[in-house]
């Protein structure tokens, strides 16, 4: 049994040497060689961005191709985490990961839609329409409801019926200008994203 194995390891051994000899004379077909591929990234475009799923808010590299150029769309072809975000440290979940699909799916929601109070079915409106819109109605329920004293006559300048909830994907800089907007507003009920 064990010469057999030693024979059968010379014959392996054997045939691999004499092989690899043939390749280094050059006796081997040229479609087996080897070739250089081009790395798929080398001429993309990186964005760095956040993740738009959870109040996590994890970075994440887009690279993108398109030169800019007028007639050309950019479209993006990877998303990975970003190594250097202090947040995920180049990890990402299963739904950061599938980012890619849901750039891509035609399902994907591109402009503002609007539904008439009794209707059945959504109008696509402008992105200008819809923040005069939103603009509008913030303007008149702060006017409708706005408390400027309380019933003991002392100032509070209180709007109680609408609140905002802040994104906690934000840096601490925007998170501290959306504070204090809000509450220059009246707004009571103000909340971050992370503690839902």
């Amino acid at each position: 049994m064990i010469n057999h194995a030693r024979r059968r390891f010379l014959q392996i051994t054997g045939t691999s040497l004499a092989g690899s000899s043939l390749v280094a004379l050059g006796f081997s077909p040229s479609v087996a060689l080897a070739e250089v591929r081009q790395y798929k990234l080398a001429h993309a475009t990186v964005t760095r961005q956040t993740c738009t799923y959870c109040s996590v808010g994890c970075g994440i590299l887009m690279n993108s191709l398109g030169d800019g150029a007028k007639n050309a769309t950019p479209s993006v072809i990877h998303v990975e985490g970003d190594p250097d975000h202090p947040v995920n440290r180049g990890t990402l979940c299963p739904k950061g990961a599938s980012l890619l699909d849901i750039i891509t799916s035609p399902n994907r929601l591109r402009y503002p839609e609007y539904r008439a109070p009794g209707s059945s079915e959504w109008k696509r409106m402008s992105w200008d329409d819809a923040l005069d819109r939103i603009a509008r109605l913030m303007k008149d329920d702060r006017d409708a409801n706005f408390i400027e004293k309380n019933a003991q006559g002392q100032t509070v300048n209180r709007w109680l019926t609408t609140g905002m909830l802040a994104a906690s994907a934000a840096s601490n800089e925007a998170g501290y200008i959306t504070h204090k907007v809000a509450r220059s507003w009246g707004l009571l009920a103000f909340d971050n994203q992370a503690r839902v």
